[in-house]
């Protein structure tokens, strides 16, 4: 309650009974009572009136307060439900984002799938073509050894037969330088013999013509007889020389 309106009320309070206001009212004529007492009733009834407006004016104030804070707090509800709008819009975005992340993630999950899938066929394919390379590497390998083996026989045969070849080379060589020898060796004896066979010629053409000489002395024979003999021993010599000279 205001402090203006305590004050009225305090106008309007009952004056209270002491001994003064008996003697005073005890001087008053009745008609004067009467009065009084029409003006205490008004007063009364004023006081009446005034305190109903008085209580409803508190009232009205009072309601007007709890107005105030009834908008006061609407307004925080108001502003309560739109912070609680935005997070529920916030989370219907959220939920909505998540949503989507879940539809990616799936389809994410799919592809990953898809592509270990994909790998798991690749990988598999991958075995297989190693075990198809690896088969041939020892294929190969094989035939790389037969060959190897094939060009260690025919090359160990081309050596045998390169060793055999010179071989009958330096055999047919050996005999043809034998035979050369011995040609060279018939080719000698014949000359010696064909010398020898000349010198014999000789001295028998020498003999020969010394007996045509009979007619000279005795002595001179027998000296050139010697002398013959001597000249034949001599060329004799000589040609064993020559021989010996050229071997």
């Amino acid at each position: 309650m205001s402090s203006k309106h305590k004050k009225k009320l305090k106008k309007v309070r009952p004056v209270k009974k002491t001994k003064s206001s008996l003697s005073k009212l005890a001087s008053i004529t009745t008609s004067s009572l009467s009065n009084v007492y029409t003006n205490y009733k008004k007063n009364l009834e004023k006081k009446k009136i005034k305190e109903i407006k008085l209580k409803k004016l508190e009232e009205k104030n009072e309601i007007i307060k709890e107005k105030k804070d009834l908008k006061i707090w609407e307004e925080k509800l108001q502003k309560e439900n739109n912070k609680i709008n935005l997070k529920e819009q916030e989370l219907k975005l959220k939920e909505k984002e998540l949503r989507i992340k879940e539809d990616y993630q799936k389809v994410e999950n799919k592809r990953l799938i898809k592509k270990d899938e994909d790998l798991g066929l690749i990988d598999k394919d991958l075995r297989v073509k190693e075990k198809e390379l690896k088969l041939k590497e020892e294929e190969q390998n094989r035939k790389d050894l037969d060959l190897k083996i094939r060009e260690d026989v025919q090359n160990n045969k081309e050596l045998k037969e390169k060793k055999r070849k010179e071989k009958l080379l330096k055999e047919m060589k050996e005999e043809e330088d034998r035979k050369k020898r011995l040609e060279y060796i018939k080719i000698k004896e014949w000359e010696e013999k064909f010398d020898e066979e000349q010198k014999l010629k000789q001295l028998e053409e020498i003999k020969r013509e010394q007996k045509l000489k009979n007619k000279e002395p005795i002595r001179l024979k027998s000296d050139e007889n010697e002398n013959v003999e001597t000249q034949v021993l001599t060329s004799l010599e000589n040609f064993k020389i020559d021989k010996t000279s050229e071997n």
